[in-house]
């Protein structure tokens, strides 16, 4: 589909996912004639899942979070549901990571269409498809309409009340927003791309303002972005993986690197290393799975076990770094990233893509940091180092925590 093309619905039940190299928030509003919810219950997403004909389904991360329309089950009076996307990661753009949308038979998993807006830049967040009534006739409309302050300026925009923390002014009030609201019929060229008013809701953070948790379940960290190993106020686990992986950039020959974490003390003094050529560390509490060669094929390339249950306490900081031993550029590397799971089930829980390079040999992937509190918080650093060997990446990596 293109921007404001539409089809009509084959079938009673719909749903939408929209997938993107970074987890998104994706939720439904029921809109009426005038473009408006009727009240905040007609905000389908996270913490309110459910409404009337329409269901969020979360993909925990691994698969993509989507929206389900059955249109025999909504209201009379509800003309449209509009499905929005906006990246997990606070303050992070969609400029680079374009999503897609797919638009299935709710019970065939048929798909209908499939939908990628173009030519997307500094938009938090995006309206991206529709399901409307015409003359008796459900559709489904290609919007990619975007908003620069995040989700709540779509919510607001719809008449949802938004309440955010900081700064302090008063919650923005749904009954006249600010922003110009796109007519109910007309195809996305009548609708605000990137609203610029100045009263709009408080804009997010940022990017790498601010500290999050799991409370939500998986994060996508962006550069400099801290998240806190922290579930409902507890520490979520004792034992975790570092996965890293990368390919060959274009198709181009084996690429070789090197994954290390390196174990530092309250002082930034180095304690000790481990990589390939020293699998276990700290009394086996850190363990590296081995040397992997080539970089192919699908999953993590190296995978580096922590267990911070049994980290002397002497041990205050990790810094995981990738090198490049035969000298190949990360110019040369395609889809490099560092994932931590836990390590009993499997499950990903933080997630960081390096989607910038440079022509060097070494990167700093990840930091981990253990607070006085005691609870440990991961932040994605993504700086360059020329260096090949873990060796010359002590004295950068210490500075970087």
């Amino acid at each position: 589909m293109t921007p404001g093309s539409n089809i009509p619905l084959p079938t009673a039940r719909v749903t939408v996912d929209v997938t993107a190299p970074v987890r998104l928030d994706v939720s439904g509003l029921l809109l009426t004639a005038d473009g408006k919810v009727r009240s905040d219950d007609d905000f389908i997403f996270y913490n309110q899942p459910s409404g009337p004909g329409v269901t969020y389904r979360s993909g925990g991360g691994t698969s993509p979070d989507s929206i389900t329309v059955d249109t025999t089950a909504v209201p009379p009076g509800i003309e449209k549901i509009v499905v929005t996307a906006s990246p997990d990661a606070a303050g992070q753009t969609f400029r680079g990571i374009e999503p897609t949308a797919t638009l299935r038979g709710a019970d065939d998993q048929a798909v209908l269409a499939t939908f990628t807006p173009p030519q997307l830049g500094d938009e938090t967040a995006l309206v991206i498809m529709e399901i409307y009534l015409r003359n008796g006739q459900w559709k489904a409309r290609a919007v990619g309409q975007g908003y620069a302050n995040g989700l709540a300026g779509i919510a607001t925009d719809f008449g949802v009340t938004v309440e955010e923390p900081a700064p302090a002014a008063a919650p923005v009030a749904p009954a006249t927003p600010p922003q110009p609201t796109a007519p109910p019929a007309p195809p996305v060229a009548a609708a605000p791309v990137t609203p610029a008013a100045p009263p709009a809701p408080p804009a997010p953070p940022a990017p790498g303002a601010g500290k999050i948790n799991l409370d939500k379940g998986r994060v996508s960290l962006q550069k400099n972005q801290t998240v806190s190993l922290m579930k409902g106020g507890q520490p979520l686990l004792s034992q975790v993986k570092m996965g890293l992986g990368w390919e060959p950039a274009y198709r181009g020959k084996d690429i070789d690197l090197d994954a290390s974490v390196i174990a530092y003390g309250p002082q930034r003094n180095h304690i000790d290393s481990c990589y390939f050529g020293k699998l276990q560390i700290v009394n086996g509490a850190i363990r590296h799975s081995g040397d992997n060669l080539t970089g192919e094929g699908a999953g993590d390339d190296e995978v580096i076990t922590v267990d911070l249950g049994r980290l002397p306490m002497d041990v205050t900081g990790l810094v995981f770094t990738v090198n490049s031993f035969s000298g190949q550029k990360f110019t040369e590397v395609a889809k490099a990233y560092c994932r931590l799971m836990d390590a009993l089930t499997g499950e990903e829980l933080v997630r960081f893509d390096l989607t910038a390079a440079e022509p060097q040999t070494g990167v700093i992937m990840a930091k981990l940091i253990r607070q006085f509190s005691g609870e440990w918080e991961m932040t994605a650093v993504g700086d360059f180092v020329k260096s090949r060997t873990v060796r010359g990446m002590v004295k950068p990596a210490a500075q970087a925590l």
